[in-house]
């Protein structure tokens, strides 16, 4: 693909740049130099300067994602700040920089459905194929036709299609190989169903609506109550609320085999009494998926749990908040006695799913 011509510098530098206030959580040191992007060349400059000067490089988007160290990072932390929405028919192409809930509302706006169960996640349009973001019963890569990106390894622009992208749960090639590819804009392919949402796949939705799962609702009711489901478990940010002050979801759920889904539940079974069944759900040929929220819940960690700067959400028990003074070692803290906690009851090992930065479990 063709190359944006390249400027001589990028024109929004800061040094010795505090982070934490570019993240969610509001935590971590500050970066050696900051250089905020507003155009993809000016990404693909930034980028390519510190590739060519060896400097470690951080990508930044909505930081909604992001645990970084109190130490800060020791590099260039690139802020993706492009700006750019284009709607030809079905197809929705959005700058890596653009506000994921401001495109969201602006899908439901022109009547198109696909991505309106992932109301109020906070972040970047760039960001959601990284993680494959989902919720509610929807995930990106299921409307995802094609994102753009720069390849660092090749020093070039590329177009990956759904399939080259490896979609998996909460995972894809950028994640796998997140040296590599610098997300610059993504094309999604929604459907046009008369101003109804997609078929609705989450329980709790479909309760809450007072459906079926596998009815349409419209557009605007799907995305105002899972809105609401989310607010009502400090999922959509708010300064005011601490419960908010977090990176959503800290853990994902986990994907037992078959073997280790029975000895999980022989381990519930054993702490919980023989009429205990774990949370089980379909996830690929001799594979379950648990619940990592009953997990923690069930372990002792409910909602509320600590005393320090950084506790659980007391609205829902996979988020890890900061409640106002808080510091990243002290999240950290709170996260490895949850980890050992649900490892010792059950048997199972919690990974995170927010990236670290200079920090680890």
């Amino acid at each position: 693909m063709s190359e944006p011509s390249r400027s001589l510098a990028p024109v929004h530098v800061l040094h010795d740049a505090p982070l934490a206030p570019l993240t969610t959580f509001r935590l971590g040191g500050p970066a050696l130099r900051l250089v905020t992007a507003e155009t993809d060349a000016e990404v693909i400059d930034a980028v390519r300067e510190a590739d060519d000067d060896g400097t470690p490089l951080l990508i930044v988007g909505g930081g909604s994602n992001l645990v970084i160290g109190d130490k800060g990072f020791e590099g260039t932390a690139l802020r993706i700040a492009t700006r750019g929405v284009e709607l030809r028919g079905t197809t929705l192409e959005l700058a890596a920089g653009e506000v994921w809930t401001d495109a969201v509302a602006r899908s439901v706006e022109a009547g198109l459905c696909g991505i309106e169960c992932l109301a109020g996640i906070p972040g970047s349009a760039g960001a959601t194929p990284i993680q494959n973001v989902g919720a509610y019963g929807q995930e990106v890569s299921a409307t995802i036709s094609e994102v753009i990106a720069y390849d660092r390894r090749a020093g070039e622009t590329v177009a990956l299609t759904n399939e080259e992208c490896d979609f998996s749960y909460r995972h894809s090639r950028f994640k796998a190989d997140p040296e590599r590819y610098v997300v610059l804009r993504v094309r999604f392919e929604l459907e046009d169903a008369g101003g109804m949402s997609a078929p609705v796949k989450y329980a709790e939705t479909a309760r809450v609506l007072g459906v079926e799962p596998g009815d349409r609702v419209p557009l605007a009711r799907a995305r105002e109550t899972v809105l609401t489901l989310r607010a009502g478990k400090g999922m959509v940010l708010d300064a005011a609320d601490h419960d908010t002050w977090s990176a959503g979801s800290f853990f994902t759920n986990p994907i037992l085999t078959e073997e280790q889904f029975a000895a999980f539940r022989e381990r519930v079974r054993e702490r919980l009494g023989d009429g205990v069944e774990p949370p089980a759900y379909p996830a690929g040929e001799g594979r379950r998926k648990t619940s990592a929220a009953w997990l923690i819940d069930k372990a002792g960690y409910t909602k509320g749990y600590g005393t320090g700067p950084a506790r659980i959400s007391t609205k829902h028990t996979l988020a890890l908040t900061n409640r106002g003074e808080a510091t990243t070692e002290d999240l950290l803290t709170l996260a490895r006695e949850v980890v050992a906690g649900v490892r010792a009851a059950f048997g199972v090992t919690l990974v995170n799913e927010p990236v670290m930065v200079g920090v680890g479990l």
